[in-house]
Order: C-alpha cells, then sequence, then structure tokens
C-alpha cells in the first residue's frame, strides 16, 4: 500500500511532465486546440461581456503586461489579461469542451499566455515550452474534473 496521498501522487505526476512527454499526435492536437481557442477568442472579444469586463479592467495598470486580444494597443497586468482574454473564448460558447462538460483550452490558454508575455525578456520561453504548459493545464484540468464528484453529476443537472 502506498503512503503517498492522492494529492502528493497527483502534484508528482504533473511536477515530472516534461517535453518528451510530448508525442507527435499530442503536439498536433495541441496545436489544434490552440488555433481554435484563438479563433473563438478573437471572435468573442465582439461580445457585450466581453466589452464590459474590458471596460472593468482598465482601471488596473501594472510594470508586468500582457496583451488583450483584438486590442493591439491595450495591455493589462497578466491576471486581468488572462480574465478578458478567458472571458472572450468562453462568450461565444464554441470553444472545444469534454464529457462531462467543461472547456478545457479556454480556461488554460489565456492563462498559459498571459504568463508567457509577462515572463522577462532573457527568461523567454520556446514554442515547445508553451505546447508543454499548455498540456500541464490541459492534464490538470482533466484530472481535477475525473476526481470531482460534482461533475460526474452535471450530465444529470442540467
Amino acid at each position: 500500500i502506498s503512503s503517498q496521498t492522492i494529492t502528493g501522487n497527483f502534484a508528482n505526476v504533473i511536477h515530472g511532465l516534461n517535453a518528451n512527454h510530448l508525442t507527435d499526435q499530442v503536439i498536433q492536437r495541441s496545436k489544434r486546440m490552440i488555433l481554435d481557442t484563438l479563433g473563438v477568442g478573437l471572435l468573442g472579444t465582439s461580445t457585450e461581456v466581453c466589452h464590459k469586463v474590458t471596460q472593468y479592467s482598465k482601471i488596473y495598470s501594472s510594470d508586468i503586461s500582457s496583451t488583450i486580444w483584438g486590442h493591439l494597443d491595450f495591455r493589462l497586468p497578466p491576471l486581468y489579461a488572462a480574465f478578458v482574454n478567458g472571458v472572450a473564448v468562453h462568450s461565444m460558447d464554441f470553444d472545444d469542451t469534454w464529457h462531462p462538460a467543461t472547456h478545457p483550452s479556454g480556461a488554460v490558454l489565456p492563462a498559459v499566455i498571459a504568463l508567457a508575455e509577462a515572463l522577462p525578456r532573457e527568461k523567454k520561453i520556446s514554442g515547445l515550452d508553451l505546447l508543454l504548459a499548455f498540456n500541464v493545464g490541459i492534464e490538470v484540468q482533466g484530472r481535477l474534473l475525473r476526481f470531482s464528484s460534482e461533475a460526474r453529476n452535471i450530465p444529470k443537472r442540467y
């Protein structure tokens, strides 16, 4: 019997992931998911809810900033950029999904991109590092979904 907790095992698996774990199939699928999410997010920048969160978020500023999709002249602190871009993705509700209902890329990609942009120039990450971060985020979300008794009941509630 293992003395390790579920949380400890989960953390070890996630911490142990590296670019060597990304198969060609995972890389190709990830690129498709990222492209789809960016497309839906750019379309979502025209929605009323996205306009509202963008206006609200303008009160925040920082020396460290990330891009708001569809607005080349407007940047926000990474936390708020991820929030606004995530709202843009979800506002169209065309982003990818899995069963039970959750939208993995719309939650992960805006955060990964905002953090990557906010890194100092000397610490910029490679495209492969970005794909790894994206996949780690998807893996975390998938495992949390699997652990959740609430998530298992989503189809029955709707």
